[in-house]
């Protein structure tokens, strides 16, 4: 019983941290889903992948697929698991807003953390859930050890923030889906999270930060998009409630210093 109910508390300090994380269904215009999504990290079907065994207990476990072709990415490939989220707890994304409108945004990634262990967010990902506030995910997740959970497939809109918006070069960008909710970055956004220390899994505003595997890991990860770097944001920027933190401690700095020492992100940075 006291497992279950620690469970249930980190699993409601999740759905929080995500906040209102989606809006589908009734819109003024029919929405056309988005058919090519282009400079996102391609996976491969999961039917093409070959299973292993855990080593423990959790979500089932597959041979890390190699991403591209780049030498240093290929050689730096860390830890992968598939760990994919049930459908209830992603969409699609839209080729137009809710009143017909075209959608142009280009790719954003923001990162969030966990404020709970990597496998309690997994467990709530791959828990069905029909409340809509209840549906909550990323596209990956970083463990602590640098392992990269695959949640989303990134053609997928992963409902990783609800009001929302991006203040970048261009303007303000966000896109509603719904006339009933407020606009929000999921339709353009790759929504990565880092699992959080065990000193954060609380509401202060700080902790001892994340390791370097989880860095380098992130930064494995990024350098197989196209976006680039003043479109990579966090929860706290985009979040329009003013409640978000996260991703707490983080060290921009230490990220962009492995990114740019991929041959890929030429061109990408600044």
């Amino acid at each position: 019983m006291t497992r279950r109910w620690i469970f249930g508390l980190l699993s409601l300090a999740l759905i929080v941290t995500l906040g209102w994380a989606h809006y589908p269904a009734q819109a003024t215009q029919p929405l056309q889903p988005l058919i090519q999504v282009v400079g996102m990290p391609s996976l491969p079907p999961v039917a093409d992948l070959e299973p292993r065994k855990a080593l423990e207990a959790g979500p089932t476990d597959f041979k890390p697929p190699i991403l591209a072709q780049d030498t240093l990415l290929a050689q730096a490939a860390p830890r992968q698991v598939m760990a994919l989220a049930d459908p209830s707890n992603y969409g699609d994304r839209f080729a137009t807003d809710v009143h017909g409108n075209p959608v142009t945004n280009e790719f954003i990634a923001v990162l969030h953390e966990t404020v709970g262990s990597a496998q309690s967010a997994i467990n709530l990902f791959r828990t069905r859930h029909s409340r809509d506030a209840d549906q909550v995910s990323y596209h990956t997740l970083i463990g602590r050890d640098g392992t990269i959970y695959y949640i989303v497939p990134p053609e997928k809109r992963a409902f990783g923030a609800g009001n929302s918006v991006f203040n970048g070069p261009n303007g303000p960008e966000t896109v509603r889906t719904n006339p009933n909710f407020p606009p929000s970055v999921n339709n353009f956004a790759y929504h990565v999270s880092l699992e959080t220390p065990g000193d954060g899994m609380n509401n202060r505003r700080s902790h001892s930060g994340y390791t370097q595997a989880q860095y380098i890991s992130l930064a494995w990860l990024l350098a197989q998009t196209t976006i680039p770097d003043n479109r990579i944001t966090t929860h706290q920027a985009v979040d329009r409630s003013n409640n978000r933190m996260d991703p707490r401690s983080f060290n921009s700095q230490q990220l962009f210093s492995l990114l740019r020492q991929y041959p890929t992100r030429a061109g990408l940075s600044g």
